[in-house]
């Protein structure tokens, strides 16, 4: 085996990104109050064909240094925008028949392992803050609340890599 030097890896351009179908899938930041996390997430929904971010609450927007860190770059390609109250933006992407997934450890969760989606169905995935998690009342809006089998004594990921694992697992499932 041979490591890929950057020029063999078939990157795209963010025109090209832009022009690009889409995975049917919205990411909604609920107060994420970590630079680097912010950042971490354009770069994985970037990698993953993500169709928009939602930025909610106090989560903070580019441009910002810190963000541009971690995302290298993603907040050109990833679509975004910033709304304010979390559950007005839930509601109104329910009117536009889209599934809203509360990615939290609650009372009859699913298993992410488990969940199936549902073919030709848009899914938008609620992170939420890094220490309260998703709001109580953006749970209760959600269809369906998944979570993240863990094993160990912890029970609890960074934001950013929760994400990864979400998105990653859904990417291939859609696919």
């Amino acid at each position: 085996m041979r490591k890929l030097k950057n020029s063999e890896l078939g990157r795209i351009s963010v025109e090209k990104f832009k022009q690009t179908k889409k995975t049917p899938l919205i990411v909604i930041l609920d107060n994420v109050r970590s630079l680097h996390n912010i950042g971490a997430i354009f770069r994985t929904s970037d990698a993953f064909l993500i169709e928009k971010i939602y930025l909610c609450g106090i989560t903070a927007i580019p441009p910002h240094k810190e963000i541009h860190k971690t995302a290298l770059g993603a907040t050109e390609s990833v679509d975004w925008e910033y709304v304010e109250d979390t559950l007005a933006l839930i509601n109104r992407l329910k009117e536009e028949k889209v599934k809203i997934l509360a990615i939290e450890q609650a009372e009859n969760s699913t298993m992410l392992d488990t969940f199936i989606p549902i073919e030709n169905q848009k899914y938008a995935v609620v992170f939420g803050n890094e220490v309260k998690g998703v709001q109580q009342e953006v749970v209760s809006a959600s269809d369906i609340c998944i979570e993240i089998p863990q094993l160990g004594t912890k029970h609890s990921l960074n934001i950013a890599v929760s994400c990864g694992v979400v998105l990653w697992d859904l990417f291939t499932k859609i696919k």
